[in-house]
């Protein structure tokens, strides 16, 4: 587990000592401190949530965070909730250097992770070009089983592979265009590249959390980053430009936790900050920011008999 997540099970390990009136159902009945407690989320979680020797929570997630921010009081909290991670290609940019990018960051673990490149924001003078690289490096991505060291392997569950392919059938409907052909074996999706998405499609707009991209072709940065500040998910994103000036004007304009610049979204060293805006999250993670989420300050006068000072 690494170093910004370890603060976290640590304080939980003290804080969870829970001894509750009315006694709780037996499932998650404790006295000890825990580490994990298996069972039904609905009961679980609204139990440690609400729990009164609860005094701060760290959690990962989507909607469920959103939720728990709603029901846990006053306690500090610390949640990466998700992300529409954009990647904006300029026209100055080396395109070779954002394919091999957009490749890795969209479809590294099958696209499931937060920080995964979810959408494209080209612009339309370098798309076709773009796309054609991209549309390159997918074609040499592997689909199988993890056993077999296969780039893509299956989704986590069939109610998430369900969902992505209303995504994709929803963009279909709307005229994306289909770069790759759509298959789909239980919870095994093929990567899908879509390109010439508009912005009325699902799939501009919601986190697939898996190996699905779609491309907007855009007319200006401005655009680019309209589209990427009107998404309520602001986790990471990216930028590729030549000009040190224009990505640093881009990463200043995009209103997400990160911007990496010449390099797809990624999590990045322990003591790195890690945040996102809206609902992509409350406060940040990293070794420093968890410890200072974990403490409490407080502040103690003392008044003497006597002046210890000279005023003025």
């Amino acid at each position: 587990m690494a170093c910004h997540r370890q603060g976290v099970l640590l304080h939980r390990l003290r804080c969870l000592c829970l001894v509750a009136p009315p006694p709780p159902p037996p499932s998650v009945r404790l006295k000890t401190p825990i580490a994990s407690a298996a069972g039904k989320g609905s009961e679980i979680g609204d139990f440690l949530t609400t729990h009164p020797s609860v005094n701060c929570i760290s959690f990962t997630g989507g909607d469920t965070g959103i939720s728990i921010s709603h029901k846990a009081g006053m306690v500090p909290l610390q949640m990466e909730l998700g992300g529409k991670d954009a990647c904006i290609v300029c026209s100055d940019a080396d395109l070779d250097l954002a394919a091999s990018h957009i490749v890795k960051g969209g479809f590294s673990y099958s696209g499931q992770r937060c920080t995964a490149v979810k959408v494209v924001l080209a612009m339309h003078d370098i798309a076709d070009e773009l796309v054609a690289k991209v549309q390159a490096g997918v074609a040499k991505l592997t689909v199988g089983r993890p056993e077999d060291n296969a780039d893509i392997t299956p989704v986590i569950s069939e109610a998430s592979a369900t969902f992505i392919q209303g995504l994709v059938e929803d963009a279909r409907e709307k005229g994306a265009e289909f770069l790759t052909e759509w298959r789909r074996n239980n919870n095994l999706i093929s990567p899908v590249l879509l390109d010439r998405v508009t912005p009325d499609m699902r799939i501009a707009w919601e986190e697939p959390f898996g190996p699905v991209l779609p491309v907007l072709r855009v007319n200006s940065i401005d655009e680019a980053v309209h589209h990427c500040n009107s998404s309520n998910l602001g986790l990471q994103g990216c930028v590729f430009s030549r000009d040190i000036n224009t990505a640093m004007r881009v990463s200043d304009a995009m209103q997400t936790g990160t911007v990496q610049v010449n390099a797809a979204p990624a999590r990045g060293p322990d003591h790195f900050p890690f945040q996102g805006f809206r609902d992509s999250g409350i406060g940040s993670q990293g070794i420093k920011n968890s410890l200072a989420m974990m403490t409490k300050i407080k502040s103690t006068v003392i008044n003497l008999d006597k002046e210890s000072y000279t005023l003025g």
